[in-house]
């Protein structure tokens, strides 16, 4: 099972205009109950570190460790958040984030969303 806060790669292609595309990873932010249930995940994709990505609100660092299996330092882009059929797009697992990261793309989510 899925569970939120998993990174795994999804192939997010084909994709039109500005949306990220290729294989890379991304992170469920789903809650588990839909994670169980449904075969549709939300995810954030994983797009390369730069100081200028890092500068944008929505954007969140995630930084290399062992449990998440990323090979290098990352952003978070919660603003190009997307549902994706995981049976479709599936690619593998890597690993999940930490607590406190998850915490801060739920702020990014916010903040596109205007949740309070």
């Amino acid at each position: 099972m899925y569970k939120r806060g998993d990174i795994i790669d999804i192939n997010l292609n084909p994709t039109k205009g500005s949306e990220t595309g290729k294989i890379r990873p991304c992170i469920i932010v789903t809650n588990d109950i839909y994670n169980k249930r449904v075969p549709i995940l939300q995810v954030v994709p994983l797009t390369n570190w730069s100081e200028k990505k890092s500068f944008i609100l929505s954007n969140i660092t995630v930084d290399i460790n062992v449990k998440n299996g990323l090979s290098k330092k990352s952003i978070a882009d919660c603003l190009q958040t997307r549902p994706i059929d995981i049976k479709e797009r599936f690619v593998k697992k890597r690993g999940a984030i930490d607590s406190d990261t998850l915490m801060k793309i739920d702020q990014g989510l916010k903040i596109v969303f205007e949740l309070t």
